[in-house]
């Protein structure tokens, strides 16, 4: 596959939390912006950008599997999980990837985002279900771990991140379902952020935000963020979490509205954080890079496709990210959270 350099773009506005990029080079999969040159301890400039795979219908979820030394991704449009290892090879991992059968009441019947617990099994947003699964790698067998809340059939969840104690926060927006809210299979009043435990309880600690998507932990586990993929009000909010690992209060944390623009493709969708607290979330424009104390430091662009998630792998300082038809890798200064 082909490495394409990038240049380090730097803001020259003061209107604006970052200038517009010139074009990128033909060829090329992108390009990285900084912020007054803050972006420079985490990604260097010219740091080359690698495409992985293409020709997808919408790449989702993405995450790196340490015993194995792989990538798997989502597709859930088309139901489709793939692998990619090192050295180029991308191949279906599993297919269907969610739902076993069609069903026209579906619109992304696949699985969605994608995490590794404790024990080494993969756990997914299982759109097509309507479900939490865990999936053991070697047999590909699936576990329903929850698919309703007080009665009712999940929306479609999207998107998880697993707290070291085991329990999973995920998000349930109307997304893979046809008619979205309108939907006449859609069970739930209401679009939920989520907390699942292991001995089976599931508690919904907000109900209120229109469309919630990604989520993510801070490194010492005591605030979880959400993003809100809606144009009316495409906000990152972080929750302060107790001991019990419920939020004790909530504010917004970052608010994309001034970054939309008609060439900024994109809403803030999934997420991850790296060792230092910085969050990498997919938003307009791209990958954000946002401090911890909420401070936008750059752009990580891939030729003006929406992005829709990333992942930290390989030794942990290589970034990955699920952009529209296409999957980029890039290098990092910085390591994801949870590797050594």
């Amino acid at each position: 596959m082909p490495l394409i350099s990038r240049r380090m773009l730097l803001a020259a506005s003061a209107a604006l939390p970052f200038a517009a990029a010139a074009a990128p080079v033909p060829g090329s999969y992108g390009s990285v912006r900084g912020v007054r040159q803050a972006l420079d301890p985490i990604v260097a400039p010219d740091t080359p950008i690698e495409q992985l795979a293409w020709d997808l219908r919408w790449s989702e979820g993405p995450v790196w599997v340490k015993n194995g030394g792989y990538l798997l991704f989502s597709d859930p449009q088309a139901n489709t999980m793939y692998r990619w290892t090192p050295g180029g090879k991308t191949e279906v991992f599993m297919q269907p990837s969610g739902l076993e059968k069609p069903d026209p009441a579906l619109r992304e019947p696949g699985s969605n985002g994608l995490a590794i617990d404790a024990s080494g099994a993969l756990v997914m947003a299982d759109s097509g279900n309507r479900a939490l699964a865990r999936v053991d790698l070697a047999s590909k067998t699936k576990q329903i771990l929850v698919d309703r809340f007080e009665g009712k059939r999940f929306n479609s969840p999207n998107d998880l991140v697993i707290a070291k104690a085991g329990a999973i926060y995920f998000t349930d927006p109307p997304f893979g379902l046809e008619g979205l809210d309108a939907s006449p299979v859609k069970e739930m009043p209401f679009c939920g952020v989520y907390r699942w435990t292991p001995d089976g309880n599931v508690t919904a600690i907000d109900k209120a935000l229109s469309r919630p998507n990604g989520v993510a932990l801070s490194p010492d586990e005591s605030i979880l963020y959400v993003s809100n993929c809606d144009k009316a009000k495409p906000v990152i909010v972080a929750y302060a979490l107790g001991p019990d690992g419920l939020p004790q209060s909530s504010s917004v944390f970052f608010d994309t509205t001034p970054l939309i623009t008609p060439e900024r493709k994109g809403l803030p969708d999934g997420m991850k954080i790296d060792t230092d607290g910085n969050l990498f979330m997919a938003g307009p424009g791209g990958i954000l890079v946002l401090s911890k104390e909420g401070k936008l430091l750059g752009v990580i662009n891939t030729t003006g496709r929406p992005s829709s998630n990333c992942a930290f792998g390989e030794d942990g300082s290589t970034l990955f990210i699920t952009s529209g038809d296409i999957v980029v890798k890039l290098r990092l200064k910085t390591k994801g959270e949870g590797w050594a």
